[in-house]
């Protein structure tokens, strides 16, 4: 594998590994974590939006027996690679990268395509926060071509009924994100908090959705991460 300039592999463990360029967007925890709460089954179609270089695909083909996933990324120089990354990996078979825009779901797949859907989107409302790191970087932190309303928009859309919607974001929006999605039919069905130990508040929160079930939801223990 030829590098490009700025370009590493990173080692994601089981024989997995990554491409990251230093000077655009790199996974962090977030993507990690959420990759692990995804209960992704055989068979099922899993579509993974904001995808970046696809590492929750390429997470969930080490974690799952899944080996239906499609990552939707808008950035072009992340769609390359993200290919590059599925090539290295031999998942070309089981990972499709696409490049588009998820506000275009419409258009580019049928109502209820998939059992899951995955998002690891922006977290800060645009206008809000420091506009740090290139502009690829700030794609991917700020509300700049997508919003949260986008997303769970989308993805009610992408999900057949009974499918499962899950997301990672930051704790401080989860009223925002409850919120959408029942506006959207989603309903919230699982919850953990992430935080960095036991005396230390939540920064992340993670989601499972429902779409078009009744109310319930179950709390679990907190994820205590080293981030």
């Amino acid at each position: 594998m030829v590098l490009n300039e700025n370009e590493r592999i990173e080692d994601l463990g089981g024989g997995f590994q990554i491409i990251q360029d230093k000077t655009k967007f790199c996974y962090g925890t977030d993507a990690a974590v959420l990759a692990k709460f995804i209960a992704a089954k055989p068979k099922e179609k899993v579509i993974d939006l904001c995808s970046g270089t696809a590492i929750v695909p390429i997470l969930l083909c080490k974690y799952t027996k899944c080996a239906d996933f499609t990552a939707l990324e808008l950035q072009e120089e992340m769609c390359a690679i993200a290919n590059r990354s599925v090539a290295l990996n031999g998942l070309e078979d089981k990972i499709k990268v696409i490049c588009g825009d998820l506000k275009d779901v419409k258009m580019m797949f049928a109502s209820g395509s998939f059992d899951v859907v995955s998002c690891n989107p922006p977290y800060m409302v645009k206008g809000t926060g420091k506009m740090n790191g290139s502009f690829s970087v700030q794609i991917a932190r700020h509300e700049i071509f997508c919003t949260l309303e986008d997303v769970v928009r989308s993805s009610a859309f992408l999900l057949k009924s009974g499918g499962r919607f899950y997301m990672v974001h930051r704790a401080e929006r989860l009223v925002d994100i409850f919120v959408l999605m029942r506006n959207y039919k989603i309903e919230p069905k699982k919850m953990t908090w992430v935080c960095a130990g036991p005396n230390s508040a939540p920064s992340l929160v993670l989601v499972e959705g429902q779409k078009d079930r009744n109310s319930g939801i179950v709390v679990t223990k907190p994820l205590y991460v080293n981030f």
